[in-house]
């Protein structure tokens, strides 16, 4: 069995580099967030205390994005402390709620907007879709990345709030010459 899991590790970490080479994301910087990806997992499992099993990890050229939900403040702050721990992060985005775990319908709903934004994305010539990330909680459409231009972004956006069952979408994507002068 372990084997299969060496694979698939191997695998996801192989189409992670190669989606960073086909973006404007560097190389390092996909296994880089790949890494503090894993690591912060790792922390989260391991800690009995507190639930996380409805936070979500967005991670991007070192950016990470909590959304989801905690049950209470102590485990919010444990996490957003655990979050800063990780190698190669270097901004944590807080967009954690403190309420309870979403229904099982809200997460299908949640899984059903998420696919379709990605699939628009995808379609749309003006979006570079791999250079946007994306989680979906409770409705809202939490967007992390990097736009080539304002135009583009505007596209970006303009899907996600297309989308039927789409309450608000949050932008935390910064434009390429930003980034760039980060790096």
């Amino acid at each position: 069995m372990r084997p299969a899991i060496a694979r698939i590790a191997v695998a996801a970490a192989f189409f992670a580099m190669v989606g960073g080479c086909a973006s404007s994301r560097t190389l390092s910087g996909a296994v880089s967030d790949l890494g503090a990806n894993a690591e912060l997992k790792a922390v989260l499992f391991a800690d009995r205390h507190h639930d996380y099993s409805d936070v979500d990890l967005t991670l991007y050229d070192g950016r990470l994005m909590l959304t989801g939900t905690m049950r209470d403040e102590a485990g919010h702050k444990q996490l957003i402390e655990d979050a800063w721990k990780a190698d190669g992060v270097k901004q944590v985005i807080d967009e954690i709620l403190i309420a309870g775990k979403t229904s099982l319908g809200r997460g299908l709903d949640d899984t059903r907007i998420d696919q379709t934004i990605r699939a628009k994305l995808i379609a749309d010539s003006a979006v570079t879709s791999s250079n946007y990330k994306m989680s979906v909680s409770r409705g809202v459409v939490y967007l992390l990345g990097v736009a080539r231009d304002e135009k583009e972004l505007d596209a970006a956006l303009a899907t996600a709030r297309g989308v039927h069952g789409v309450k608000t979408v949050v932008s935390h994507v910064v434009y390429q010459t930003l980034a760039d002068a980060a790096h």
